[in-house]
């Protein structure tokens, strides 16, 4: 929704309705309320529902329902009379609708607060629930898409990342239309550890990795068979790697090293927000 507001140049708004329950149970909303108020102003059953646009029927099951809710009528008739009876508001039902005016007033002013940042809003929003996400993949990187180039059976995808850096991933076709990937749009690159091959002096060296990260070792963790190894990547982006202790002794890995983070195209897993 948010992709198609933006591709029509349209701002993103927030919008937000008040409910009230009563142990779990919708006691009612906008427009049970506004069922309540017209009724405090027709004094009628019928007149209100027609006022509101709700049936006669309806109206009086809604009314039950807040009753009962309630746990004390909100709605009461009259007595019949020379001019007939009518139906009134009782005094808890009249409270009511005047505190839920109230906070209803005071929630719209937060929304449009909210509304009013709403495109910084939608980036954390979007960092949380990616952050929130489990995987086994140690490297994750939000991004943006950046190109998409369209095969026969699979298509390249660019994610630009953070720092300025890019990723390129080889997808089908139908993943590609499965996660509604087109370039502007969000999306999230997934890279094991153990597909990143570091390299030391890559330059100049051709190599069939298209992804080819460079970076500054800023962590080394040993262990029985292998190490972790974190690359700092310019711009503030960490990608991590396992390596065999034999292959970090040959390399002479340590803190502080320009390396390069090589893996494939095919080594990438593509997602997008949901």
């Amino acid at each position: 929704m948010a992709d198609k507001d933006q591709e029509q140049g349209q701002e993103l708004a927030l919008q937000g309705k008040v409910w009230m329950t009563v142990g779990g149970q919708q006691l009612g909303g906008t427009d049970r309320v506004a069922l309540l108020a017209s009724i405090a102003e027709h004094g009628s059953i019928t007149q209100a529902a027609k006022a509101v646009k709700m049936s006669y029927k309806g109206a009086w099951d809604a009314i039950e329902a807040m009753n009962n809710l309630a746990g004390e009528p909100l709605v009461e008739r009259l007595a019949g009379g020379k001019g007939g009876g009518g139906t009134r508001l009782t005094r808890r039902g009249a409270q009511l609708v005047e505190n839920f005016r109230k906070i209803d007033r005071e929630h719209r002013l937060f929304v449009e607060h909210l509304s009013s940042q709403s495109h910084a809003l939608a980036d954390d929003f979007l960092l949380i629930q990616t952050m929130k996400m489990k995987t086994s993949a140690r490297n994750h990187f939000a991004g943006t898409v950046a190109a998409i180039k369209a095969g026969a059976v699979n298509d390249e995808v660019s994610i630009d990342i953070v720092g300025g850096q890019r990723i390129v991933a080889i997808i089908t076709r139908e993943s590609t239309e499965a996660l509604r990937l087109a370039v502007g749009s969000a999306a999230f690159a997934l890279v094991k550890a153990t597909s990143v091959i570091v390299a030391v002096h890559a330059d100049g060296t051709r190599l069939s990795a298209r992804n080819q990260l460079k970076g500054v070792v800023s962590r080394l963790v040993p262990g029985a068979v292998n190490a972790d190894v974190s690359i700092a990547l310019p711009g503030g982006g960490t990608i991590g790697a396992t390596v065999t202790l034999e292959s970090c002794a040959a390399l002479a890995l340590k803190e502080g090293m320009e390396v390069t983070a090589l893996f494939k195209a095919s080594s990438v897993i593509v997602g997008a927000p949901g």
